[in-house]
């Protein structure tokens, strides 16, 4: 096995933190905003860009390590990119459909 060169390793510390440090952000606003259709975005977008970020770390460092690409690990924020869009529109959509029942009336009517 191959020695990770220290400009790798310094790349992947940086990714890895940056990706914790966007994780804590969504974190953060899932905890402080106060609406519920706040709430989605935050976690949502900073949470995949911390994944990609862990993801950047993953395949520097494996790739580094065993000498060869390794980029099956692009996968996991692929998925992730895909889903959470999908996954925070039907939160939105359920959220917009409670409240319309309970009779709130900062929701718009329902088309149609």
């Amino acid at each position: 096995m191959n020695a990770v060169p220290l400009w790798a390793e310094a790349i992947v510390a940086l990714l890895i933190v940056t990706g914790a440090l966007f994780a804590l952000v969504g974190t953060w606003g899932l905890l402080r905003l106060p609406d519920f259709f706040l709430r989605m975005h935050s976690p949502a977008l900073a949470s995949t860009i911390g994944a990609w970020c862990m993801a950047g770390a993953s395949v520097l460092y494996f790739s580094m390590l065993e000498g060869r690409p390794v980029l099956h690990v692009w996968l996991i924020p692929v998925f992730l990119s895909i889903t959470v869009p999908i996954t925070t529109s039907l939160l939105a959509r359920a959220g917009v459909f409670r409240a319309r029942e309970a009779g709130e009336k900062q929701v718009p009517p329902a088309v149609g």
